[in-house]
């Protein structure tokens, strides 16, 4: 019994290690997708925040320098996205697109150029690097039945950026509800004819909407680089944006059923780690390829059994024109 309890544990600590940038990249498609503005370039910001991140951190050998570098490439990625889809009024999905492409070619070319290690950077020391956090009595409480390895396992030993996209669950949803800000932001995304006739901008509410994504897809991709590993790859996003946009989808656009779809792939992520190699009852050893699909054989599932019954907002994907 110890040893299951002990299994589910690592398997609870994996997801949620795994969880980190598919929730912090869905509660950024939520303030872009709200706004109105479709949002499938998270993937692209995602990967660039991670290589902005990790080369930073390389050349200052500085974790939180690397995270400003990775918020400020991914606002500028959001700031072109804004500029191709607002401004401009062009397809707001061939534009993600378009940014998500450039990114995958684009980094791991800068990479080689500037570290001349085959589109990688170099591994980071721990100064580079977002490390573990041990919360305190951690390890005095370890012997306590149940609770004990709970805290010390599962609660206690996660890097700031793991802790601060848990904490920004609860703060997402204090903003889009309870604040100002996130009334006027829902309104631009269901009627932004009535908004602008109150006199408030919508092609400003939008690009502040974008600026949110941009700096929470930034810390999403610090977390890849410089948290959950110790140096940039090329792809090394693996369609966490694209998880973390059926998450938000299959979640209503709301933070946190999003929160637990996000757990959900995380959860499947993690089984299909262990699940590789390892011969099943009745079946034996299952290729690996098949196994590394679980996750987005899910999420195929979810979407085609719920996205009919998610209603996204009314003006999402319509370039605002104002009215003369």
């Amino acid at each position: 019994m110890d040893q299951i309890f002990l299994q589910a544990l690592l398997l609870a600590d994996s997801t949620l290690r795994l969880a980190a940038p598919l929730i912090l990249a869905a509660l950024a498609g939520l303030f872009a997708e709200r706004s109105g503005v479709v949002d499938i370039a998270l993937e692209g910001k995602m990967l660039g925040g991670a290589f902005a991140a990790a080369a930073a951190a390389a050349v200052t050998g500085s974790a939180w320098i690397g995270l400003l570098a990775a918020i400020g490439f991914s606002i500028g990625l959001a700031m072109v996205h804004g500029f191709a889809c607002i401004t401009t009024r062009g397809n707001q999905v061939v534009s993600g697109m378009a940014l998500n492409i450039t990114v995958a070619g684009l980094a791991p070319t800068l990479a080689d150029a500037w570290f001349g290690q085959a589109g990688r950077t170099p591994l980071l020391g721990e100064g580079a690097r977002f490390t573990p956090i041990a919360l305190p009595f951690a390890q005095e409480l370890r012997g306590v039945p149940v609770l004990g390895p709970i805290y010390a396992e599962l609660i206690s030993g996660h890097n700031i950026l793991l802790y601060g996209a848990a904490a920004a669950v609860p703060l997402v949803a204090w903003i889009v509800y309870r604040t100002r800000f996130g009334l006027r932001l829902r309104a631009v995304g269901e009627n932004p004819s009535a908004v602008d006739t109150a006199g408030i901008s919508v092609t400003a509410m939008r690009y502040r909407a974008l600026i949110v994504t941009g700096i929470l897809c930034g810390v999403a991709g610090a977390y890849l680089s410089t948290a959950h590993n110790a140096s940039f790859i090329r792809d090394m996003t693996a369609g966490k944006g694209y998880l973390a946009l059926a998450a938000l989808i299959f979640g209503k656009w709301r933070p946190v059923p999003a929160l637990f779809a996000c757990l959900l792939f995380a959860f499947t992520d993690a089984v299909q780690i262990r699940l590789q190699g390892t011969p099943l009852p009745l079946i034996g050893t299952v290729p690996t390829q098949a196994i590394q699909s679980l996750p987005y054989l899910l999420t195929v599932l979810l979407l085609a059994g719920f996205v009919g019954r998610a209603i996204a907002p009314k003006a999402i994907g319509t370039p605002y024109v104002k009215e003369r």
